[in-house]
């Protein structure tokens, strides 16, 4: 969902920026109530390219890229790159009276290390932002750039950037087929109280670049996902984390999925992407998601290996990581990387999974 995903650098940002401590609530405070901010409508239709860029009367937004791929040497690699928006007031203004706060993450995965980087900024200066069209999203010197003469479709075809103390990557993605919208049109409900996000996703990127990891370059190919999402109260109050997965089948389909836990049940929503991106939701009974190994990881318990299944898709597969420590360092600490699966489908993807570190 991922992310889907508002992963907050609390304790520091608390300090700079007043108000930060109302995101106590919930995980990283996603369960607060809106309190001002605007708020998802089911019957609310997304427009492109605009709906690329920020949306800053809403309090949580994301542009979240992962990438499954396989280097000149013949190993596996995964790569992640990740910009938060979070607003601690409705609107933008200029200079240092902007009320909005950027994050961005970045992180490259191999089958023995975890590389990871992270950076933060606030707004109306400049630092970080997202145009709409041509597309282009920054903080500092790490970018997702459009093409300057793209069509109709601005993501179509991407570059990003990024690097940390140990690791750096650019990469070119491609898209081979359509936006998706996640749950009813982009309107992404996340729990039986109705609480819910706008969400879409464009999962058919070829991508290809290189790394360099530790001074060493490595060139690479893959599949790559790329998720947007934004609103202001995306969880319930008692929801406290979630397992999410985007899943590249060897076969065309893809899928994604996720499991936002509580103290109940939890809540499960799905959507079945066909290779021709023609998407099915599924209702949360029509998936079933289980953990199948723990690991260790960071002196806590993590389940790294999962069983789904979809009775109605004849899909029954397990999931292994590449790197069960596969643990982001950082403020606000969550496991994520990259996973592959075998069983009655064969394929990869990224797993990813927050609130396991209470």
């Amino acid at each position: 969902m991922n992310a889907r995903r508002y992963v907050l650098a609390l304790m520091g940002l608390a300090l700079t920026f007043p108000g930060m401590s109302a995101f106590s609530q919930g995980f990283a405070g996603m369960g607060s109530e809106a309190q001002g901010f605007a708020v998802p409508q089911r019957d609310h239709p997304l427009s492109f390219p605009s709906d690329h860029g920020a949306h800053p009367d809403y309090r949580i937004e994301w542009w979240y890229v992962t990438a499954n791929l396989t280097g000149d040497d013949g190993k596996r690699y995964g790569a992640q790159w990740t910009l938060f928006r979070s607003a601690v007031a409705p609107g933008d203004r200029e200079g240092f009276a902007d009320p909005q706060i950027w994050i961005g993450h970045a992180a490259v995965t191999t089958d023995s290390h975890q590389y990871v980087a992270e950076r933060l900024a606030r707004g109306g200066v400049g630092q970080a932002n997202v145009v709409a069209a041509p597309f282009q999203a920054w903080i500092d010197d790490w970018q997702i750039k459009g093409a300057e003469n793209a069509g109709s479709d601005a993501l179509e075809n991407i570059s990003l950037n990024a690097a940390g103390p140990d690791f750096r990557y650019r990469l070119n993605l491609n898209a081979t087929g359509p936006l998706v919208l996640q749950g009813d049109r982009g309107f992404s409900v996340k729990s039986a109280d109705g609480q819910a996000s706008y969400y879409y996703s464009q999962p058919f990127y070829q991508a290809s670049g290189a790394l360099k990891i530790n001074g060493t370059d490595v060139k690479v190919s893959g599949k790559a996902w790329l998720d947007r999402e934004w609103s202001s109260q995306p969880l319930a109050a008692n929801q406290t984390g979630w397992d999410w997965f985007s899943l590249h089948f060897d076969r065309g389909e893809k899928l994604m999925a996720f499991r936002l836990r509580d103290d109940k049940e939890g809540y499960i929503s799905a959507t079945w992407i066909a290779a021709d991106g023609r998407t099915t939701p599924l209702p949360s009974n029509a998936v079933q998601m289980e953990p199948v190994r723990n690991a260790m990881v960071n002196g806590i318990k993590i389940p790294v290996a999962w069983h789904i299944q979809i009775p109605d898709k004849s899909l029954d597969i397990t999931t292994q990581p590449l790197n069960d420590q596969s643990w982001m360092t950082t403020s606000t600490p969550y496991w994520e990387g990259p996973i592959s699966f075998k069983g009655s489908s064969s394929g990869v993807g990224y797993l990813e999974m927050t609130g396991y570190d209470k």
